[in-house]
């Protein structure tokens, strides 16, 4: 399979899209040879960056590539963190930034029709002007939603509300053939036949382009609260999580953080953490209809937690308070990824969350490496970074590569195997890509790999699409 373009095929794609959306300058093309994993080794070039502005655009490109063999790699907002939208055979990067418009809100269905190019934050924003709610919340709002439903992206209110995959009730797909399809649509249930829809959710763009998606939307929520909790110790606030469950309480997000990479956003950020208290806090967000409804949970939930020795709960029941307290823990990645390797996204059944951050400590102990590690605990899924750096004195510390290169993979392969030991697998909600592909057998059998490969295989006979992801 040959990445290079010749002449009349590159003139081809330029009769499709325009001649100003194909282009090869490495002083643009650069920038889509990435996304937000933090070592720029893995970057690619692309031989050509295409930005087609249709499904029907789209489609023709992807014939012209698929009759010649030129690998296509689909890139949303680049958002990702392991790799899945780097060219690593070169070929064309197939933008999907022009496809940016929402094309209806239909209250009556509560469904949103949306381009894949368009931005979280602006669908979120337009679904809200029409009174609506979408209720999941990847962290980050630049993402597009064609990306989201590639990954089937998650985020802290899954516990709740579910991940991408719940709203996704239709797409558009074009074939790496060239045909476009449409699955799904404005349904709430479908049982005719295999639901291919399904299959191309959470697929990382290897089996065709999304490029339109109909989503469910909900009515928009009354209140919503932060708790700030602090513990002493890891284990009684992890385990506070299942006992909050099962007394019938659904909490919109509870995460959970330690207080390190705390002080080190503030710092980055100017804002401040309602406390400091302990080595361990709980973020539980609540949501409620009316103020008696969150004050009865708010109190519930305060309760729970001191039978299980919280030192205190703080409320940020303002919308400043509450910006303040969201806006850290949705930067904290920002604040320390000069020193990250890599964030790990491991996902364990939800009472399995205190015995694997005990792990993560005892191996950043034996190794002698800085493993910050927070996550979304009422979901089970742990975000663990691999650091190239030291906490010291409230700051990070550069470590040599000398010191920190020869004990990433071990730390990896130590915490994916006691992910898979505990029931987990070793991605929650990012994705294998590029990055995780070489540990996809620690937590997946032979069998279901050759599965995945025949239906690969079905979808891509030529092999064209995002090659070299999820597994070769």
């Amino acid at each position: 399979m040959s990445s290079k373009i010749a002449p009349a095929v590159r003139a081809a794609i330029e009769a499709v899209v325009g001649a100003g959306q194909a282009f090869s300058d490495p002083d643009k093309s650069r920038d889509y040879g990435h996304d937000e994993f933090s070592l720029k080794e893995i970057a690619r070039e692309p031989d050509l960056v295409v930005r087609p502005g249709s499904a029907a655009e789209v489609a023709a490109v992807l014939r012209i590539a698929n009759a010649h063999g030129i690998p296509v790699t689909p890139r949303g907002g680049a958002t990702g963190l392991c790799g899945g939208c780097v060219p690593v055979r070169g070929g064309i990067v197939l933008s999907l930034e022009r496809l940016d418009r929402v094309l209806d809100i239909d209250a009556d269905n509560q469904m949103a029709v949306t381009e894949a190019g368009v931005r979280l934050s602006d669908f979120i924003r337009t679904v809200e002007e029409a009174g609506l709610y979408f209720p999941p919340h990847p962290g980050d709002e630049s993402a597009m939603m064609g990306g989201l439903a590639a990954t089937n992206a998650g985020g802290s209110r899954a516990v709740k509300y579910g991940t991408i995959r719940t709203y996704v009730r239709g797409l558009e797909l074009v074939t790496p053939s060239g045909d476009v399809l449409e699955l799904g649509g404005k349904l709430e249930k479908s049982s005719t036949g295999y639901n291919l829809m399904h299959l191309v959710i959470g697929s990382e763009g290897t089996l065709g382009v999304v490029t339109k998606l109909t989503l469910h939307l909900m009515a928009r929520p009354g209140l919503m609260r932060s708790l700030v909790v602090p513990f002493e110790a890891l284990e009684p606030a992890l385990e506070t999580v299942p006992l909050i469950m099962k007394r019938g309480i659904v909490p919109l997000a509870v995460e959970f953080l330690e207080v390190e990479p705390i002080v080190i956003t503030e710092a980055h950020l100017g804002k401040t953490w309602p406390t400091k208290l302990g080595r361990t806090h709980l973020l539980i967000i609540l949501d409620a209809s009316t103020d008696e409804e969150m004050d009865r949970l708010s109190q519930d939930v305060a309760g729970i937690c001191c039978e299980r020795g919280a030192i205190d709960v703080f409320i940020a029941d303002t919308p400043s308070k509450q910006d303040e307290v969201l806006t850290i823990r949705s930067r904290i990645y920002d604040a320390i990824k000069a020193g990250t390797v890599e964030i790990l996204d491991i996902a364990v059944p939800r009472a399995e969350v205190a015995g694997h951050v005990r792990k993560v400590r005892e191996v950043a102990a034996r190794y002698d490496i800085w493993l910050p590690t927070f996550g979304h605990a009422a979901d089970g899924n742990v975000h663990t970074h691999i650091m190239k750096a030291r906490y010291e004195n409230g700051a990070m510390t550069p470590v040599p590569e000398s010191e920190w290169r020869p004990k990433t993979d071990p730390v990896r392969q130590e915490l994916f195997r006691d992910c898979r030991a505990r029931g987990g697998v070793i991605s929650g909600e990012h994705g294998i890509g590029l990055v995780k592909k070489p540990y996809l057998p620690l937590t997946l059998d032979g069998r279901q790999i050759d599965l995945m490969r025949g239906i690969k295989k079905a979808f891509d006979p030529n092999g064209i699409m995002n090659p070299g992801k999820i597994f070769d």
